[in-house]
């Protein structure tokens, strides 16, 4: 049998791991005010924020098949928060682009993103994770119904987007972006199996001619 935690234990587990997920910002920050963040800082706080947004959108794709498998039920209390600092991070990584290395032109931004295709994928990704983001609330699922649904499937394009534009950035050592592909080929391919299957068992019926 699962264990299933109390409301209390899921309030400190919560709050653990909104701390965890602030740790790669911290090490940033403090990177910064050390000076250690290497001989490119910008480079080194764009690779890590990038990094860390594809984990964390991995991570809320996760969550799904993990409560499943250990039928967890209250594991679904964690996925917002995930998602949320998916884009939180998504977000750093995007201003990072804008303001130290374009410094908000944005004829050299919109430049980049036409001439630069890994640009222009990150930048499609970021645009359709921001209706994600702003629609996260419970006020927003109450009011869209069903449709919240259609959109958050958004999720699915938005990884492979990113994983995409990871690959593409990095050209030769694609060690990184490889692993993360083959994770999220896991996590879909483990959601198409579950729709094979039940539409074996619940076949649609047929139209009458």
């Amino acid at each position: 049998m699962a264990w299933t935690p109390r409301p209390s234990q899921v309030a400190w587990i919560k709050a653990g791991l909104f701390a965890l997920c602030l740790v790669p910002l911290a090490r940033l920050v403090y990177g910064a005010f050390a000076r250690s963040l290497g001989a490119n800082p910008i480079e080194t706080i764009t690779r890590s924020t990038g990094w860390w947004t594809l984990f964390l959108l991995l991570a809320t794709l996760s969550v799904t098949p993990v409560r499943r498998w250990m039928n967890a039920n209250w594991l679904l209390k964690l996925r917002r928060m995930l998602g949320l600092f998916a884009f939180f991070y998504a977000s750093v990584h995007f201003m990072t682009f804008v303001w130290f290395d374009h410094w908000f032109d944005v004829a050299e931004i919109l430049k980049d993103v036409v001439k630069r295709p890994f640009v222009t994928v990150g930048f499609a990704a970021y645009l359709l994770l921001l209706p994600l983001a702003l629609t996260s609330t419970n006020s927003m699922v109450r009011r869209l119904g069903r449709n919240w649904q259609r959109l958050h499937r958004l999720v699915y394009v938005i990884a492979v987007l990113g994983v995409v534009h990871f690959w593409w950035l990095v050209k030769r050592d694609v060690t990184e972006p490889l692993a993360f592909a083959l994770a999220l080929a896991a996590l879909l391919g483990i959601r198409l199996a579950w729709k094979a299957r039940e539409a074996r068992i619940n076949p649609q019926p047929r139209l009458q001619q």
